[in-house]
């Protein structure tokens, strides 16, 4: 009867429903879930999915006997994978098939495909220990970071948001059995390997660095110090070889291992450019090559000797053999190479260093006997209640146009050209963006230097006519004439004795000694700057009659010169004129052309009593300026004042923070 209860409807459908609960069903997905109970050993407890012991694995992937197989369609396969390796491998703690996802089972068939990403395992890792004190994380967010830098290279071009359809993703630069921790033998045998892992898509680069020196190193003798590929294009932020970015960063990487052939291409016209941002100028590859760099003794070096002017004629086009011998990485600093350059930085910084430091300490001295002269109510003192109404014409008007012109053109030469000078500040990068570029700076240089240069012999031109017009009465030495003389001499002794109060202030006639200097100094400096200014202007034609080493020196002559004036000009000078205490905040005479007679009888007194006697003073005396032309004279030179200020101040900035 039992056995008949059993074999009715009922039972039967008990049986079956109680089979639906504790029988085990494989997902479509093929995890292994237990209705209603936990999955058994083998299993994650997770995701319900089998786990495969690595050693599984390892048993057919491990054998080192048997490394390859053969597919179905009759393709050798590698198989292999070193279990050492993979031991020693910062992955050596992770599943098999946590990157081989697909494998279910083994033995298996199908192709072990990778269907976990590297990007997405890696940030949601490192999300998720972000915080967690263990040192074995740290690593992961530098990791992150260079995701984000692969982001933005061209290897994560075409799509960069599947990985299986860019350019390069992970696991083709990487080996995912082997990758080894910082200073670990995984790591330098990868940097040995990287030219030939970049070579699998880059053929033709990787031929031509066969050739070079750096490739020989590395593939041939093992030199894991040489460059490889990742030194120069970076690891991870790759960029096309044609845009600026690339040719700025590789430049860079260049300087990594040769510092100081870095150090004097900085110092060249190219060097300032690059570092300013810019790629119009030559580069290091554009000169020693990109991949076949070899060195300058080898036939087929480009930096050969009969390679060298080929490769000056790419920017140069009209370069004649004069050219071979500028000094590229011409270093002033190494007497025993290169002399002459060495010489001329010694003369013109011994000359800039007497110049300013015999004239600061004038205006140290000036300043302490004019106040101390103040508080004993000595020296001039204007009556702003009484002001003069007469006044003294001191300059004619076209003198008044020239020192405007004279001054604006200075100021643009000096901004535009201390932005190469020191092209290693922020300001001057912003300045030079402000300006439109480099190429636009050169425009704005060279224009200001037409018309500095113009300016300059226009006023040669006007004193010399003047002198003709005047030969018979006009006296070389006499108290008109801006040549030094002995009594020049005799009042600077005189001042200093003054300034330490040992003597009277000296008695002066129509120039004193430091307005002679003031005028004299631009002489020097457009005979300096100007003809170097023209050599470096147009480089081709100064070659046909001077050797490529001038361009050297009057490299480094121009900038030093350029240097002394601003420093010069927008201190001393305007102390001198504008800033001593008899004169703060400002002298407008120079833009009205007249002076207050007080004034000039006490700044020149034996000019004024010589003109009275010879009954010539009436002829010079007029009335005071228009309030319109004294405001306009106080608002250009105020404007002047500022703008030089600032542009001393951008300079002594550089002049501080300039490496060396």
């Amino acid at each position: 009867m039992l056995n008949m209860a059993f074999r009715s409807p009922v039972w039967i459908f008990v049986f079956l429903l109680t089979l639906c609960f504790f029988t085990p069903v494989q997902s479509a997905e093929g995890n292994l879930t237990i209705l209603g109970e936990t999955p058994p050993p083998g299993f994650d407890p997770v995701s319900g999915k089998r786990i495969i012991p690595n050693e599984r694995c390892l048993k057919c992937h491990g054998d080192a006997h048997e490394k390859t197989d053969i597919r179905e369609d009759g393709t050798i396969v590698d198989i292999y994978a070193d279990p050492q390796k993979i031991e020693n491998s910062v992955h050596g703690e992770q599943s098999c098939t946590n990157c081989h996802a697909t494998i279910e089972r083994v033995p298996h068939r199908e192709s072990p495909e990778v269907v976990v990403g590297c990007v997405e395992c890696h940030r949601e890792t490192w999300n998720k220990h972000r915080n967690d004190p263990d040192e074995k994380y740290e690593r992961l967010g530098v990791v992150v970071e260079t995701i984000d830098a692969f982001y933005d290279s061209v290897h994560a071009l075409p799509n960069k948001h599947d990985q299986s359809e860019t350019n390069a993703t992970c696991y083709d630069c990487h080996d995912a059995h082997n990758i080894g921790t910082l200073g670990s033998h995984q790591r330098a045998e990868h940097r040995l390997k990287n030219p030939e892992v970049c070579g699998e898509c880059h053929k033709k680069e990787l031929n031509d660095y066969r050739e070079s020196d750096h490739g020989k190193a590395v593939l041939e003798e093992g030199d894991s110090e040489s460059a490889v590929c990742s030194d120069c294009h970076t690891t991870h932020t790759i960029s096309s070889p044609d845009t600026d970015q690339a040719k700025l960063a590789i430049t860079k990487n260049c300087g990594d291992c040769h510092k100081e052939a870095q150090r004097t291409y900085f110092d060249s016209y190219h060097g300032q450019v690059h570092r300013l941002g810019y790629t119009n100028t030559a580069k290091c590859h554009d000169c020693h090559g990109s991949h076949k760099i070899k060195g300058e003794n080898d036939p087929t070096s480009e930096i050969h000797a009969n390679n060298r002017l080929e490769n000056c004629r790419v920017c140069h086009e009209d370069a004649n053999e004069n050219f071979l011998t500028f000094w590229p990485h011409g270093d002033a600093d190494d007497r025993e190479r290169y002399p002459g350059l060495w010489f001329f930085k010694i003369f013109m910084q011994t000359l800039i260093f007497s110049v300013m430091a015999f004239f600061w300490v004038h205006v140290v001295l000036w300043l302490y006997r004019e106040v101390m002269d103040r508080i004993q109510g000595k020296g001039f003192n204007e009556d702003l209640d009484n002001p003069d109404v007469i006044y003294f014409r001191r300059f004619p008007t076209v003198w008044l146009w020239i020192h405007a012109l004279f001054a604006i053109s200075t100021m643009t030469l000096i901004l535009t050209g201390t932005t190469l000078l020191f092209s290693h500040t922020g300001w001057a990068k912003a300045v030079v963006v402000f300006l439109g570029g480099t190429e636009m700076e050169g425009i704005i240089h060279r224009t200001a230097a037409v018309i500095w240069l113009g300016i300059f012999l226009a006023h040669l031109t006007i004193a010399v006519s003047n002198i003709w017009s005047k030969r018979d009465s006009f006296k070389w030495f006499g108290s008109t004439s801006m040549l030094p003389n002995w009594k020049d001499w005799d009042d600077l002794k005189g001042m200093f004795k003054w300034f330490i109060g040992q003597g009277p202030r000296p008695e002066f006639t129509h120039w004193t000694y430091w307005q002679k200097f003031d005028y004299w100094a631009p002489f020097w400096g457009a005979a300096i700057i100007g003809s170097s200014g023209i050599m470096l202007f147009a480089p081709e034609t100064t070659a046909i009659i001077l050797p490529g080493w001038m361009f050297n020196i009057a490299t480094l002559v121009h900038a030093e010169e350029a240097l002394l004036a601003a420093i010069f000009l927008n201190s001393v000078h305007f102390f001198n004129v504008h800033f001593r205490p008899e004169r703060f905040p400002m002298s407008t005479t120079i833009f009205t052309g007249k002076i207050p007679i007080e004034e000039f009888k006490h700044d020149h007194r034996l000019e004024y009593e010589r003109l009275l006697e010879s009954g010539e003073l009436d002829r010079h005396l007029v009335r005071r300026p228009s309030r319109r032309s004294d405001l306009a004279a106080s608002f250009i030179t105020t404007v002047l004042i500022m703008t030089g200020l600032a542009l001393l101040t951008l300079v002594l900035i550089g002049l501080m923070t300039k490496p060396s």
